[in-house]
């Protein structure tokens, strides 16, 4: 059998908390007090879901007293009885939070009963929540130790694989295997590659929006160098027009570039010798514009507006080794930065992202 539910009562008048005990003693484990000290009392002792006052006490109001407990009893629903000249003050507890409820004196047992109910289910919804939270949190507790073995367990054992298979180029006896070491460094990349957008697809959508004066070229010479933009099959040209200091997330900016160009060359068409991508960038007090156009093989129109779902992968880019998270993980992250991006494409011609973010420069305390 369930345990009756815990209510505490505070009223100066003795009828007043007989007729309550004498009403509710069978439904509810009934607590009174005949003053706010041996209310205190029993608050130290128990846990009332429900605590109830009478406004019109000595030394101290009903208001007063509720007030008090929300400090060490904030999960408690507090129902304040009230005549209705104190009806203003019952409104600014309210509104204050410290009452959830009140009625007005002489109280209907019918009402009054209706009013503890209705007390009730705000208690356990507030529990309920609580422990939902908590569950929440143990969760993304949990979430967080599976991303960080994910970087650390898994992307470790990958670029240690990486640098013997870099070795094998200088050993002769290995020559004629080379074929093979490139084909497992292929697959390799392919799978470091997509671990790293599964951790940005983390951090992305949890991570607090960051503001910082970003420095455009550091970050183009990271991206520069992680995807080996400077190999002699690629044409990179990058035009930047700053105007302005830019301040803005640089996590985030650094995915925006990192996904968009290595898709660039993920697409590249086979059939021309070599890939030409193109990075503009301009940056005034109001916002940056970036756009990156390359001579891939390009993306028929029916999948444009399809491009930026979770896993959604063009047939004709089926044959590629893409995941199918990397653009969703760049419209997400334009998102938290306020910005919009576009894409336009012509097959066999290539394809166009045009990206535009808020300058935050104004909130920049310095300035």
């Amino acid at each position: 059998m369930k345990d009756k539910v815990k209510i505490l009562y505070i009223d100066d008048e003795k009828q007043n908390l007989t007729s309550f005990r004498a009403n509710f003693k069978n439904e509810y484990q009934v607590f009174t007090a005949e003053n706010a000290a041996d209310g205190f009392k029993l608050l130290m002792e128990h846990e009332f879901p429900v605590i109830i006052a009478d406004q019109r006490m000595p030394l101290i109001s009903g208001v007063e007293f509720l007030e008090q407990t929300t400090i060490d009893h904030p999960d408690s629903i507090r129902l304040l009885l009230t005549g209705y000249s104190d009806i203003q003050t019952v409104i600014e507890a309210i509104n204050r939070g410290q009452v959830s409820k009140y009625l007005q004196k002489p109280w209907d047992i019918e009402k009054l009963s209706m009013a503890i109910d209705h007390c009730i289910t705000l208690y356990n919804s507030k529990a309920e929540l609580k422990k939902k939270n908590l569950e929440l949190q143990i969760a993304n507790e949990e979430l967080n130790r599976f991303v960080y073995s994910i970087s650390h367990d898994i992307r470790s054992p990958l670029t240690s694989v990486l640098g013997i298979i870099n070795l094998t180029h200088v050993i002769p006896e290995l020559k004629e295997a080379q074929p093979y070491f490139e084909m497992i460094k292929e697959r390799v990349d392919h799978l470091d590659g997509f671990v790293k957008k599964l951790i940005d697809y983390y951090k992305n959508s949890r991570s607090e929006d960051s503001i910082e004066l970003v420095e455009i070229r550091t970050l183009l010479n990271e991206t520069h160098a992680y995807l080996h933009l400077d190999e002699k099959s690629i044409e990179f040209t990058c035009e930047i027009d700053q105007q302005s200091p830019f301040y803005g997330d640089p996590y985030r900016l650094g995915i925006v570039f990192d996904n968009l160009l290595s898709n660039s060359i993920k697409y590249r068409d086979p059939e021309k010798p070599k890939l030409q991508i193109r990075l503009e960038i301009m940056i005034t007090t109001q916002k940056m514009e970036i756009k990156i156009s390359d001579n891939g093989i390009g993306i028929e129109e029916k999948h444009l507006n399809k491009i930026f779902n979770l896993f959604y992968r063009a047939e004709d880019s089926l044959k590629k080794s893409g995941s199918g998270i990397g653009l969703y993980i760049v419209k997400e992250a334009i998102k938290h930065m306020r910005g919009q991006i576009t894409v336009e494409s012509k097959i066999n011609q290539g394809t166009i992202f045009n990206i535009t973010i808020p300058n935050n420069l104004k909130n920049d305390r310095n300035d």
